[in-house]
């Protein structure tokens, strides 16, 4: 058996965000751009993490998405899948999406 384990948990802002599009069955889908930064500790020491990473909605959560101000920061769930069939890059599959209001 394969290993299973794709799942993801990201604090981040929504830097970019296509039209609300659907597929040829009518299924919303909603694209974008996440911007992440923390700090991570790493082997004791404490390590600056800044990225940005695709992402994609289908469903429910592409229209709550699609209502979301470029700018907003997000806590986001989901997994990880290619981008395009063929290709390397990756993309933040969406499955859940909470907008958050009180940043520290």
């Amino acid at each position: 058996m394969e290993p299973q384990a794709n799942r993801i948990e990201l604090d981040a802002t929504l830097t970019e965000k296509n039209a609300l599009r659907h597929t040829p069955a009518g299924v919303a889908v909603q694209e974008g751009m996440l911007s992440h930064q923390s700090m991570q500790s790493e082997e004791g020491a404490m390590r600056q993490v800044n990225f940005e990473i695709f992402t994609v909605a289908f469903g429910q959560e592409a229209l709550a998405l699609s209502q979301i101000p470029v700018g907003s920061p997000l806590r986001c769930a989901g997994f990880l899948c290619r981008r395009w069939r063929s290709g390397i890059t990756l993309a933040l599959h969406l499955t859940q999406i909470e907008r958050l209001t009180n940043i520290e």
